[in-house]
């Protein structure tokens, strides 16, 4: 028995060294490098003299320009573009890669998603890797589709891989547009129903188009035995609607624009006065996915110094559950470095973490989006840090409940589900939609914590950096926004969070409102103003938990509570509407008491004072997103950010033209300069008369290839004071 055994021990020794030495003398995957400029599908294009094939790694040279001309099903380990990979604009096009990442090194790594460092031969001017499918002013024909399919591929790092990452260049997504990328019912919908009828046309939504028709009836505190709220079940009880166009009708004799859905709706969906759900076209015709998304998902990272923009591109079964910084579509730590550049009507959906996060990353434009179905927080502004984000009309729909990410940076965040989640309010927020979220529509949470300091290092506006303490600061803009169908809050300012797993501690958990309110009070004129918010079928619509608010318009429908438990010193109210309100319009207000009798008399002051009246000393910044050459002529267009009205931008010193609000969105038109390369300035005042201390500048021109884009040069983005 033991010579046996010893023999059996011996063989298995042998196996395992045998298999060691094969693994390890197991050679690397193919790498191919391009050999010229040229079409994907021409051996020619490629140093090995064969087209790239399933477990290859493929690097593009600094000095090539190879077009993507295939719908491949090889599915590649590494597409590393260091020059230009630019995706054919005349038929349908696939990628299928466990990596896709622009990056300066030409040396093939799957490496890179800390990368915090200005990447190698960056600057004003310089090429940067370069991914193109459509371009800003010339998106992909609506008649053809791009996909880029993320697999994972055995031996990469799980945690990380597959992944759409740029490090430091120049991606830009832009699928055909839609006028509206989503409208509300303009009549109710039953049970039964195969159509819907919207309350704006939608030409140039097509057959085969998914739709979503979101819930209009809350999910109220779904409890198991123990009293627990059941957050695993939410996705269950969740009635927002999938479903498929079959055909789309002009204007009927009730004013609706009908749409055909492929099959009946299984819920009823309300539609009357100012209070209706709405209908979202999730899809777009170029796509980024996860291939395999039961077995691995994938995430897109874009990094500090890249550039480049996203419109009307879909992004979907993406987000990796439970890891920190891989969400389906992530800004990573861009400081002041991406300023201007957008995301417009692009969908987010199917997203097993986040919808878009903003992460240290300062006057990012985030319009027209959709996100469907997300676990944990959807539109998600990450550590305190994000200031100058211009968030307008997006709809964030069905937002469930997560868990706490390990070694977030916010460690009192449960990511229990908010259509909107930020540490500082020093963004803009308007004409936004949450809808049928598990916890919150909009959440602002900043405390003192134990591993967190709420006194940030934050972007001021001359662009230099100063230490301020978020808990204070105002929104520039929060205005015409909507929760609807929330299973607690429509809006939860610095309130209080509800325990995990069960109800309220209320005694507890008054006096810590009271206590946190006391220990960072907004400064008189200073007040989070909260302008013309729309909530319904909720219930408790609006907590405070901090002094010096202004609530300045509310409209409140078909809800528990308007305003609940909140903390009511130094704050104004005006404009508040309700109605059919199941408890009370305002319910247990609260105070942070008589100040103690060691605090000196200029606090106590400061405690008792009013500061509802707002005082605008902040001036508005200024942001370019795109600027266009076309002939003889420059299209620029941009936003602004401010809390007051603006009173003209002006670029390179010509009044720009207002298309919505007062500069809200602006553009001009101008001639060109006869220099290849020249600079675009634009800057707004006010209707104070403050300016704009730090201009934004643009490069137009420069290194873009002539002949491969003879209408459309890129923007290198740098801010006031620029250098070379």
């Amino acid at each position: 028995m033991q010579s046996t055994a010893r023999c059996l021990a011996l063989v298995l020794c042998c196996q395992f060294v045998a298999t060691h030495q094969t693994l390890a003398a197991a050679p690397e995957p193919p790498l191919l490098r391009t050999a010229q400029s040229g079409p994907w599908s021409d051996p020619a294009t490629w140093d090995a003299g064969r087209v790239p094939q399933t477990g290859d790694r493929v690097v593009i040279g600094r000095e090539h320009h190879v077009r993507y001309d295939v719908a491949s099903s090889e599915v590649l380990r590494l597409v590393q573009i260091v020059g230009t990979l630019e995706f054919a604009r005349d038929r349908d096009t696939r990628l299928e890669a466990g990596l896709v990442q622009l990056t300066a090194s030409e040396e093939p790594s799957e490496q890179g998603f800390d990368c915090h460092e200005t990447p190698e031969h960056v600057h004003p001017g310089g090429h940067q890797a370069t991914l193109l499918i459509g371009e800003p002013g010339s998106p992909l024909p609506v008649d053809h589709t791009a996909t880029i399919r993320l697999h994972y591929v055995a031996g990469m790092d799980r945690e990380s891989c597959p992944a759409l990452l740029n490090c430091g260049g120049r991606m830009e997504l832009h699928g055909a547009p839609l006028a509206k990328t989503w409208v509300k019912l303009q009549r109710g919908a039953e049970t039964g129903d195969n159509r819907v009828a919207v309350d704006q046309p939608v030409a140039d939504w097509r057959v085969g188009d998914r739709v979503i028709v979101t819930s209009t009836t809350r999910q109220r505190n779904r409890r198991g035995r123990s009293g627990a709220f059941l957050d695993d079940a939410f996705f269950d009880g969740a009635q927002t609607e999938v479903r498929t166009i079959t055909k789309i009708g002009g204007r009927d004799f009730t004013g609706g624009y009908p749409i055909t859905l492929d099959r009946p709706l299984t819920h009823d969906h309300y539609a009357e006065g100012a209070f209706r759900a709405e209908v979202a076209n999730l899809s777009r015709n170029v796509v980024v996915e996860s291939a395999e998304p039961d077995v691995a998902r994938g995430h897109t990272m874009i990094h500090v110094h890249s550039r480049g923009s996203i419109s009307y591109a879909e992004f979907r079964h993406l987000g990796k559950q439970g890891a920190l910084g891989r969400y389906s579509l992530h800004y990573h730590l861009c400081g002041d470095t991406m300023r201007g550049s957008s995301v417009i009507g692009a969908s987010i959906w199917d997203s097993h973490n986040r919808f878009l996060t903003i992460h240290g990353t300062d006057g990012l434009v985030v319009r027209d989006c959709v996100g469907y179905k997300s676990i944990g927080h959807g539109f998600f502004l990450e550590d305190g840090t994000e200031t100058n984000n211009v968030l307008d009309h997006n709809l964030a729909c069905t937002v469930g409940p997560g868990r706490p990410l390990p070694e977030q940076v916010i460690p009192f965040d449960p990511n229990r589900g908010a259509g909107f989640w930020f540490a500082n309010c020093q963004n803009v927020f308007t004409r936004n939609v949450a809808a049928e979220c598990a916890e919150y529509g909009y959440r602002f949470d900043c405390k003192a914590a134990d591993g967190y300091d709420p006194v940030r290092p934050i972007r001021q506006p001359d662009g230099e950096v100063a230490m301020q303490d978020t808990r204070t600061m105002p929104f520039v803009r929060f205005q015409d926004n909507e929760a609807h169908t929330m299973q607690f809050f429509c809006l939860n300012l610095r309130g209080v969070t509800r325990p995990e797993g069960g109800g309220l501690d209320i005694y507890n958990q008054n006096l810590t409102l009271a206590d946190e309110a006391a220990q960072a009070m907004p400064a008189p004129g200073k007040p989070f103003w909260v302008r013309d918010f729309r909530c319904w079928e909720a219930n408790w619509a609006v907590h405070l938990g901090t002094t010096g608010v202004f609530v300045d318009g509310l409209d409140v429908f078909d809800s528990d509570v308007a305003i609940w438990r909140s903390i009511m010193d130094r704050s104004g109210y005006r404009r508040i509407t309700t109605a059919k309100m199941r408890v009370n319009d305002i319910h247990n207000p609260l105070s942070m008491g008589m100040p103690p009798e060691s605090e000196d008399e200029s606090g106590s002051r400061r405690r008792f004072g009013g500061v509802s009246s707002f005082s605008d000393e902040e001036p508005p910044v200024t942001l370019v997103t795109h600027a266009l050459r076309d002939g003889a002529l420059v299209r620029v267009a941009g936003a602004t950010a401010d809390a007051s009205d603006i009173k003209q931008v002006l670029v390179n010193g010509r009044p720009a033209r207002s298309v919505r609000g007062s500069y809200a969105e602006w553009e001009i038109t101008l001639p060109t300069p006869s220099e290849d390369r020249f600079e675009v300035v634009a800057a707004a005042e006010d209707v104070n008369g403050l300016a704009d201390l730090a201009p934004h500048v643009v490069h137009v021109g420069g290194d873009a290839p002539p002949a491969a884009h003879p209408s459309h040069h890129h923007v290198t983005t740098t801010h006031g004071h620029h250098h070379e």
